[in-house]
């Protein structure tokens, strides 16, 4: 997808040299954006195999509003470095889309939280009132940031209806280039899909904003060359793509979908290309 390898020759052209809490540099760069229409075809990278499978099972579990990784980790073992011992998850996107925690105080001067079903809400607000600005869901919680092993990346997405089709804007603190935006990209077209699906809209667009795009880079002779992800972004940057999938829904509620009721048509791909994750 042409999108996504100008972005990987943006940040490589004009990123700075950074270090970071792994202990991994990157080639750090401010204020990424893209954008992609969704009626060109599901967009799932074909400039290298992507995991398909878990990419759907990790969105499905957010989608559970789940907090525990006991059923994700059945099917991928994306977060389990980042729960806890007993399989807790701090910070679970899903879990803040689905609850999250809402303070506020009653008549006697308490505070009261209630929990909010973010998802749901912008589904029936959109049914209600589709020229609303006001179409957030959120996975930033304050409290939680500041103890967080790993406080969201992808942390708030916004919608927005332009004549009968739904877009999707998703605001990312930090990403990955090699590694984690496709797996966002995907992820939330998916989800954008499933959306205009339950309130009867067509597709639009998806755009994303990486406030840090950055590019690991490792040194060679050290412990760090092994996260080094300009090789195969490199190698990335000389295939051409593919045409796009397609991705069909079975048309139920939100909450009955089932990892079968997607089907991916006409997936082509170019081989894989490693990449070592820096935790």
């Amino acid at each position: 997808m042409k999108q996504y390898l100008d972005l990987v020759k943006t940040v490589m052209d004009n990123g700075v040299r950074k270090n970071t809490r792994t202990g991994v540099d990157t080639i750090s760069y401010f204020g990424a954006f893209y954008k992609v229409d969704l009626n060109d075809g599901f967009p799932l990278l074909t400039t290298k195999k992507m995991r398909w499978k878990s990419l759907l099972y990790e969105v499905l579990w957010y989608l559970s509003g789940e907090n525990h990784i006991r059923n994700l980790r059945q099917h991928t073992k994306i977060w389990d470095a980042w729960a806890d011992e007993n399989g807790v998850l701090e910070t679970a996107y899903g879990y803040y889309w689905r609850h999250f925690p809402s303070a506020q105080k009653n008549k006697k001067g308490e505070w009261v939280v209630r929990e909010v079903d973010q998802i749901q809400y912008v589904m029936d607000e959109i049914k209600r009132n589709p020229n609303s600005r006001r179409l957030v869901i959120t996975a930033w919680e304050p409290g939680n940031a500041t103890t967080s092993k790993l406080p969201p990346c992808h942390y708030t997405f916004a919608f927005n209806v332009n004549n009968g089709k739904l877009n999707c804007h998703l605001t990312q603190r930090s990403g990955d280039i090699a590694l984690g935006i496709p797996f966002n990209l995907a992820a939330y077209s998916l989800l954008t899909q499933v959306i205009a699906q339950q309130v009867d809209l067509k597709l639009g667009q998806f755009a994303h904003t990486i406030v840090d795009a950055h590019i690991y880079i490792g040194d060679k002779g050290t412990e760090t060359e092994k996260y080094d992800h300009l090789e195969g972004l490199n190698e990335q940057m000389k295939r051409k793509p593919l045409p796009l999938p397609q991705l069909k829904i079975a048309n139920k509620s939100i909450d009955e979908l089932k990892f079968e009721d997607f089907e991916l048509l006409n997936y082509k791909y170019h081989d894989k290309i490693q990449f070592e994750v820096a935790v």
